[in-house]
């Protein structure tokens, strides 16, 4: 199964603080099956111990370590601020890219979207992008 399809992608969110931000990240995840709903809670517990913030106007939110035991399958879900929501310090988040991995998955995961949000053409493509068409082709390399 892919870990990113259409169902999983939001574009042209409108949403108020981080909190709100993380807990759309995790909620798609919970409907597509990806993990249960306590997962979401792991998520804030991870991003209580340090930002998934990563620069280039994304973040990649995710549950703690032990949280994998909550993840039933590999999966993202995409969430697109183009107004931006403020992950404090003056970081504007424009791309959250939630995270469910199943052992060490997540790693693999990650490493294929830092590939792709290092560069800042794709990045601003993701941010303007229209259809979740475009999202899937931008991110073809992790599913």
């Amino acid at each position: 199964m892919s870990v990113l399809t259409k169902e999983n992608i939001v574009l042209g969110a409108e949403i108020g603080n981080k909190e709100e931000a993380i807990r759309l990240a995790g909620k798609v995840l919970v409907e597509q099956g990806y993990v249960d709903d306590v997962y979401i809670d792991k998520m804030f517990e991870r991003e209580a111990l340090t930002s998934t913030y990563m620069g280039n106007f994304i973040a990649i939110p995710h549950g703690t370590e032990e949280a994998k035991a909550l993840v039933k399958k590999a999966g993202l879900s995409f969430i697109q601020v183009p107004n931006g929501v403020d992950f404090g310090a003056g970081n504007i988040v424009k791309i959250l890219i939630g995270i469910a991995g199943k052992d060490n998955e997540h790693l693999e995961i990650l490493s294929k979207i830092a590939l792709v949000c290092s560069e800042a053409e794709n990045v601003e493509k993701m941010i303007q992008a229209t259809t979740k068409e475009e999202i899937l082709e931008l991110l073809n390399e992790v599913n």
